[in-house]
């Protein structure tokens, strides 16, 4: 994880990779590895004065902060929290063999589909008790984020971060632009700022997610968030016009990409928007982390993804949340309910940020008061949501979204014309990929 100067950075490239090898075959086995396994071995996790948990944190900033956590928590209840950290790809490549295991009590995962996933596979517990004491500290779509298909709870989120699209003040203030708030008001600045000699959507897509992310916008734009999810599920089809429309709609943008995209990374396609030579980038909020100069992060600004389809406004933010889930028959059960209602505190997100302020609190009742502006606009537009959604490659299965979704949504950046063979085919992966286990 790579640490902002503006404390809004987020993982990079180095994260979406790992979720990419998480796919396929990695996923269900990680075979050839030594396999995870609960701290201690099968016999732990039976002293009630003890709960274990699975972590993926091993990363050193996030790793502490969880550990500040678990100190605070031990320091109220009195029960120890033997923590079983694993390197962050390792854990999520032999995720279903170590849920089919002896895993941990608790463990760390992600909203959305990525839980729903092992609870419909009976691989964790339903925790409707936990949320009936911390409920009230979460806004309605961090919520419904954190149920499985069958409308139990199974997630306690921690912390996540908005996609937005960001721009400089200074540029708009010097070219008089003003921010967009529908489709046709973004259509016509770029065609401005390209008038005005900047590049109007800076864009890389060398290691092939960026472009997820602007499928997805205009996706729960122009369909909304009920068929974005079930689109991402595998159950609404690739041929659908509804998918059509979302390509057709990219297609208008694209000429007002950054070129050469194939070959840029999110990072140097960051650096024209620090340079003043794009008027504007979508991306994570992440993208602060490359404005390294103080007076050019202040500069930084960013609106949601304007409005296509007033059914639908502007009333889902796309923002990847981290946090808890329980496995399958947790040792220590009455530890296990009094550790997640700790976590779901806006005390405990408030522990977490002191350590690292690259993300912002799942909670709307955290405090924002160490919050930098662009935090707590963040802040704001997350739990001012009707809908969250979690990014493609949390949102689907990750073996479909990077043997698929990637190569293909690069096919079409390429030869937008070819788009109907490229959903044609899509549509046929997915039907054999989610006919697996």
């Amino acid at each position: 994880m790579r640490l902002s100067p503006s404390g809004l950075s987020l993982p990079g490239p180095s994260r979406r990779s790992l979720l990419r090898s998480a796919g396929g075959a990695a996923l269900l086995a990680g075979a050839g590895i030594p396999l995870l396994s609960a701290c201690g071995g099968s016999g732990s996790g039976s002293d009630p004065k003890t709960v274990t948990v699975g972590s993926n944190q091993s990363d050193a900033v996030p790793k502490k902060a969880y550990g500040d956590i678990y100190a605070a928590f031990t320091r109220q209840s009195g029960l120890k929290v033997d923590v079983n950290t694993k390197d962050h790809n390792t854990f999520q490549e032999q995720i279903n063999s170590y849920l089919q295991g002896t895993p941990d009590d608790v463990f760390n995962w992600f909203a959305g589909y990525r839980m729903q996933f092992f609870a419909a596979k009976g691989l964790a517990s339903p925790i409707d008790d936990v949320w009936e004491k911390i409920g009230g500290n979460f806004p309605e779509a961090m919520k419904k984020l954190s149920k499985g298909a069958d409308g139990k709870y199974y997630f306690v989120p921690l912390t996540t971060y908005p996609w937005a699209v960001f721009y400089r003040r200074s540029v708009f203030r010097q070219h008089g632009y003003d921010v967009p708030t529908t489709w046709d008001d973004l259509v016509a600045l770029c065609k401005r700022m390209k008038k005005d000699g900047l590049v109007p959507i800076a864009f890389g897509d060398k290691d092939a997610w960026p472009a997820m992310g602007t499928f997805d916008q205009i996706n729960f734009r122009l369909n909304g968030y009920d068929f974005h999810v079930q689109l991402m599920a595998g159950k609404a089809s690739w041929t659908d016009a509804k998918v059509k429309a979302v390509f057709d709609h990219w297609a208008e943008l694209l000429p007002y990409h950054q070129d050469g995209f194939m070959g840029r990374t999110w990072q140097d396609a960051a650096q024209t928007l620090v340079a003043k030579k794009a008027g504007m980038y979508l991306l994570g909020s992440f993208v602060a982390q490359q404005f390294t100069d103080k007076a050019d992060l202040d500069d930084l600004d960013f609106f949601p993804f304007p409005e296509i389809d007033p059914a639908y406004g502007q009333d889902t933010v796309e923002a990847p949340t981290d946090g808890f889930m329980v496995s399958k028959s947790p040792k220590n059960h009455a530890g296990v309910v009094k550790l997640l209602e700790f976590l779901g505190t806006p005390q405990a997100e408030e522990i977490y940020l002191k350590s690292d302020p690259s993300v912002v609190a799942a909670s709307d009742k955290a405090s924002t008061s160490s919050y930098s502006a662009l935090q707590k606009k963040a802040f704001e537009m997350i739990s001012g949501a009707k809908s969250l959604t979690q990014f493609m490659d949390r949102d689907s299965r990750p073996d479909f979204t990077s043997t698929v979704m990637q190569p293909g949504l690069q096919k079409f950046l390429q030869n937008p014309k070819g788009v109907d063979d490229l959903l044609s085919s899509v549509e046929r992966q997915k039907k054999t990929i989610f006919a697996s286990s």
